[in-house]
C-alpha cells in the first residue's frame, strides 16, 4: 500500500513537471514565432513625463493609437485591426477595422483592444529598461519602437530608438 502510494506520487511529481516544461517551452516558441514576424516602425507620441516612469519601464504610447471617430463607442476590450504601411521611415495607420477576426487582405496589420483610456493597446505599452536609465527615454525628442508583428497582428518590441539610435544605456 505504501509502495503504491509513492509510485503515484511519482508519477504526479513528474507530471506536473512536465506540464510546467511543455509550457513554458510553448511560451517561448509562441514568442519566438511573434519576433520572426513582419518588422515595422512605429512612432511614439509624448506620454505625460510625470508619470512615464513607474519603476524600471517606460510607458509608450503610439500615434496610431487614436481610436477614429467612427470607433469612439467601441467598448473597451474591443479588438481593432489597424492596417498600417511605410511612410517616410514610420508606419502610419491607413484603416481601423472592428473585427474578431484578422481580415485576409494582404495587408499589414497590428492588432489592439479599446483601452479604458479611449486607445487602443497593442501590447507593446511598456518597455522595461534597466533601472535608472528611463530619463534617457523621458528627455528624448525622438522615439520610435521597432515591433515584429506575428501573423495574427500581434507585436512584440524588438528594439526601440531614441532620437534615432539604438537605446542601449
Amino acid at each position: 500500500m505504501m509502495r503504491q502510494r509513492r509510485h503515484i506520487a511519482a508519477i504526479l511529481f513528474i507530471a506536473v513537471v512536465a506540464a510546467q516544461v511543455i509550457g513554458l517551452t510553448t511560451f517561448a516558441a509562441v514568442q519566438e514565432a511573434k519576433l520572426r514576424g513582419a518588422e515595422v516602425t512605429l512612432q511614439t507620441v509624448p506620454v505625460d513625463p510625470r508619470s512615464l516612469l513607474q519603476g524600471d519601464y517606460a510607458i509608450l504610447d503610439y500615434e496610431i493609437a487614436a481610436l477614429p471617430p467612427h470607433l469612439k463607442d467601441l467598448p473597451p476590450g474591443s479588438v481593432v485591426y489597424v492596417s498600417i504601411a511605410p511612410s517616410n521611415g514610420v508606419w502610419q495607420a491607413v484603416d481601423y477595422l472592428p473585427a474578431r477576426q484578422l481580415p485576409n487582405d494582404g495587408a499589414t496589420y497590428i492588432r489592439g483592444k479599446v483601452a479604458p483610456r479611449r486607445r487602443l493597446d497593442f501590447g507593446i505599452r511598456t518597455y522595461f529598461v534597466p533601472e535608472g536609465t528611463g530619463h534617457i527615454i523621458e528627455n528624448a525628442r525622438d522615439v520610435k519602437v521597432v515591433a515584429s508583428l506575428d501573423d495574427q497582428g500581434n507585436a512584440v518590441i524588438k528594439q526601440v530608438l531614441v532620437d534615432g539610435a539604438p537605446f542601449a544605456p
